[in-house]
């Protein structure tokens, strides 16, 4: 087999027109280059150069193969462009999972930023508990997951980035006498009928649990809904309070109010699960950067 090396080496000489000038360009001593030159005749089993004065030209085998050399050149600078934009993850894959209402809130303006920053990298896009959606990413088989978490986070494979604290809201009927505060401290809903909104237990009804036992009581739950918006119809219903993180309170229902909450007030810690192995990517860091940016303001 043909050496890559040798015949770029064949096609300086040729280009130059002498083994001498050649051995300057390529910073060679000429006994060198004329080593490497011999063993390529050797592998082709033809002769490949003529001597002609001080310099030397091409044979019929000689300008075949260097015409292939610089197409093998060619294609091999094409392809450590190809790996250095896939090293740097401007090509290639970014899987990116997330929740219902990160989806809805954070997640489009980052694709936007990414799709215009790095438009040839493929973006694999899953609505995804984080129960589901973390072992994925340590497994590999998705990059980035965006998702709630409370307490210590251990692993050697994949970092927690924080983006955010979302706190929550309290939906209240319109006519409801909490309403006509600007400010709810969160034991004054201690007898209240509650309307569950996250339709499984997890990390952010863990959340509600821990602010209530905090304010000194059990939340008493007449209702579940799968969704936050359905969660404010049956509140304007009449048929109990709900509290809603400020990311999914989305247009609220025109027959609640919307009140802060104190003492505490609950709030869920929004984070990237990020494989070690993507953090250094910068079309990581653009997508980090724009989920923190796209945060609303809670009022």
């Amino acid at each position: 087999m043909l050496d890559v090396r040798r015949l770029q080496v064949l096609r300086a000489v040729i280009s130059s027109g002498s083994i001498s000038q050649a051995a300057r360009n390529l910073g060679y001593t000429p006994s060198a280059l004329s080593q490497q030159l011999a063993t390529l005749e050797r592998e082709a089993g033809i002769e490949l150069l003529e001597r002609i004065g001080r310099g030397v030209r091409p044979t019929p085998a000689g300008a075949l193969l260097s015409g292939h050399a610089e197409l093998v050149g060619a294609q091999l600078a094409k392809a450590e462009t190809e790996l250095a934009d896939l090293k740097a993850g401007r090509t290639g894959r970014l899987a990116i999972r997330y929740f219902a209402t990160a989806g809805a809130a954070l997640v489009p303006p980052a694709v936007a930023a990414i799709r215009r920053e790095f438009p040839r990298l493929l973006l694999d896009l899953k609505l995804l508990e984080p129960v589901d959606s973390v072992p994925e990413v340590e497994t590999g088989k998705s990059d980035v997951s965006i998702i709630v978490w409370q307490g210590e986070w251990r692993s050697a494979t994949v970092d927690l980035v924080h983006l955010l604290d979302d706190p929550y809201r309290v939906a209240l009927p319109k006519a409801h006498p909490l309403a006509r505060k600007r400010i709810v401290d969160l034991a004054e809903l201690a007898n209240e009928p509650w309307v569950g909104n996250e339709g499984t237990p997890g990390p952010c009804r863990d959340v509600l649990l821990g602010a209530c036992g905090a304010a000194g009581f059990a939340p008493n739950f007449v209702l579940e809904c799968e969704d936050y918006q359905t969660s404010q119809g049956f509140v304007a219903a009449g048929l109990g309070v709900s509290p809603v993180p400020v990311l999914g309170l989305g247009a609220p229902h025109p027959g609640v109010a919307i009140r802060r909450l104190r003492n505490p007030e609950p709030i869920r810690s929004i984070h990237a699960a990020v494989a070690a192995r993507v953090r250094s990517q910068p079309a990581v860091a653009c997508l980090l950067d724009t989920l923190r940016a796209a945060a609303p303001a809670g009022d």
